[in-house]
């Protein structure tokens, strides 16, 4: 199990268009934050992670500090959990690329 850190900036280009007046930052933003992560973990860079699952439990705005915990199972997949301050943002699993 390893913890990652990630500040959303203020200025994230996603913000542009999700939402004006509201910005979220978008689920695909975090899913690509925690295979980041999961490469970075196994210390492979540039594999083709499959999604195996993703649930989003509360939005995520500009500046907010959150926590990854990644876990490498047996099976070769990546369990993820996202958190901010005291609440659950996000959840999943990453399937590693198949031959």
């Amino acid at each position: 199990m390893a913890d990652f850190h990630w500040i959303v900036p203020d200025n994230h280009p996603a913000f542009a268009g999700h939402f004006p007046g509201k910005p979220i930052v978008p689920g695909v933003v975090l899913l690509d934050r925690a295979i980041l992560f999961a490469e970075q973990l196994l210390g492979q860079p540039n594999l083709a992670w499959q999604v195996g699952n993703a649930k989003f439990f509360s939005p995520v705005g500009p500046g907010e500090n959150l926590i990854f915990a990644l876990e490498a199972k047996a099976s070769g997949s990546i369990a993820f959990t996202v958190r901010a301050a005291d609440r659950d943002v996000a959840s999943g699993s990453l399937k590693p690329p198949t031959p």
